[in-house]
């Protein structure tokens, strides 16, 4: 069964008096496992596309299951809940909170599980911080970090909520080559360790070359889809008449 599955979604917003089409009928099915990277130039509606996966923004028409659940129609506390326990999020700003410790904004969504124990907090964030090699940097807050650490932080908080899919918006944007290429291979051994499904809104080549599903979007449509095999990638043209859904 596919984790994410978007069925026939479009997404229109009103600029001003101009009517945005930010995706137009957009129908997808990601496998659980996949190192996904959603390709296209600015304004595409590729960040759109994540957004409405992370349950951030909803669309204007068409369905959304995340994990087996249709989000369509559920509260606002509904979908905090399904992001909290089932979806994590890497920006390309970080977006961690300064006032904290690593060790901290690792345990910060941890907060509202109920169900955990102060020490069974304390084993993730010691666990996720050790996974990503910044166990001795647990008590240093984030301007006691460089950048690659940061993003490091926040891949273990991504992962710390034990979450199905990590949503990832230009990771490596605010990074120089050299740690980009780290961050990748970090998430790449995650990925491959652990079957965290990682899907990524990004215009990088790099992302691209370490991805094993490509998904293409243009003007907010999905143009086509791209499955890599030994021989290298294999892509498939959307823009044609089929009656089954594209399934990565």
């Amino acid at each position: 069964m596919a984790i994410v599955r978007i069925d026939n979604v479009s997404k229109r917003y009103m600029l001003g008096e101009q009517e945005v089409h930010a995706l137009r009928e957009v129908t997808l099915a990601i496998e659980p496992g996949v190192f996904l990277a959603v390709a296209g130039p600015s304004g595409s509606g590729k960040s759109t596309l994540l957004n409405i996966i992370g349950c951030i923004d909803t669309p204007s028409a068409g369905a959304v299951l995340i994990d087996g659940r249709d989000v369509s129609g559920r509260t606002p506390d509904e979908l905090a809940d399904l992001r909290a326990r089932t979806i994590g999020f890497i920006f390309q700003t970080f977006n961690l909170l300064p006032v904290l410790s690593a060790e901290e904004n690792v345990e910060f969504p941890l907060l509202q599980f109920r169900e955990l124990s102060r020490a069974e907090r304390a084993e993730r964030v010691r666990h996720y911080l050790d996974m990503v090699g910044l166990a001795r940097f647990a008590g240093h807050r984030p301007n006691q970090l460089s950048g690659g650490q940061r993003q490091r932080v926040a891949i273990a908080r991504a992962l710390a909520t034990h979450s199905k899919v990590v949503l990832a918006d230009e990771p490596t944007a605010n990074l120089d080559r050299h740690t980009g290429e780290g961050i990748l291979r970090l998430m790449k051994d995650i990925n491959q360790k652990a079957g965290t499904t990682f899907i990524f809104s990004t215009h990088d080549k790099r992302v691209m070359n370490m991805a094993d599903r490509l998904v293409r979007i243009d003007d907010g449509r999905l143009v086509a889809l791209g499955v890599r095999t030994d021989g290298g990638w294999v892509m498939v043209n959307e823009r044609r008449s089929s009656d089954e859904d594209p399934e990565i």
